[in-house]
């Protein structure tokens, strides 16, 4: 048992995320992959995926009984001005689009790699209100997230959503276990990665309709 706590080999990626930054955390005593916002990660192995949310939110989907799962981070590319023009209904809407792509590849990933679709459960954090003249994107992110587990029959059995604070959140994919750690004081890089995370998705073509199989 002693071998267990020490630092071994990283375990190989799966196909599609060998992208993603992995460290090795002491604390933990294991690999973390590191998402970013617009990142997404799936495993099946002992490692946990970790990132910081700060108007943004992060879906945790597993399937315990088949030992995978995954979690991303998105925001829907939307502006103060134009908040009020979307809502779950408007299927021409690029931001719901563009939820509907971070989830479905989310959920995808998930089932490609052994987790069966009536199995799965999720963990929902962020949206909190962290950007200057943008009080909407949170709320709006988080409606966006809920509605969507909601229709797709996924099970949300823990959340912790909203408020004026940024979260750390570290997930264990294989036990769905999540560690949040609140961050009293919004830190210039989380509003930095946030704000250059909108202009890339406000300049970027909504990606093409995906199916679930």
């Amino acid at each position: 048992m002693v071998g267990l706590l020490k630092k071994t080999s990283a375990p190989k990626s799966l196909a599609g995320f060998e992208h993603v930054n992995r460290y090795w955390d002491e604390r933990e005593k294991s690999y973390v992959a590191k998402i970013l916002p617009g990142e997404f990660y799936v495993t099946r192995h002992a490692e946990k995926i970790a990132t910081t949310l700060g108007s943004c939110v992060s879906a945790c989907i597993w399937d315990e009984k088949f030992g995978v799962g995954g979690m991303n981070h998105f925001m829907l590319p939307l502006t103060e001005t134009e908040a009020h023009k979307v809502s779950w209904g408007n299927v021409q809407s690029d931001a719901t689009r563009y939820g509907n792509y971070a989830m479905e590849h989310l959920i995808n990933e998930i089932m490609k790699n052994g987790g069966s679709r009536s199995q799965l459960v999720a963990k929902v954090f962020g949206g909190a209100n962290v950007l200057r003249n943008s009080s909407d994107v949170g709320d709006m992110n988080v409606e966006f997230v809920l509605k969507y587990l909601d229709c797709e029959n996924i099970p949300i059995i823990s959340q912790d959503l909203k408020g004026d604070y940024p979260r750390k959140i570290m997930f264990d994919p294989l036990t769905g276990k999540a560690l949040m750690k609140r961050i009293e004081n919004v830190t210039n890089e989380v509003k930095v990665l946030e704000i250059n995370y909108i202009k890339d998705i406000q300049k970027s073509p909504v990606e093409g309709d995906i199916e679930l199989f």
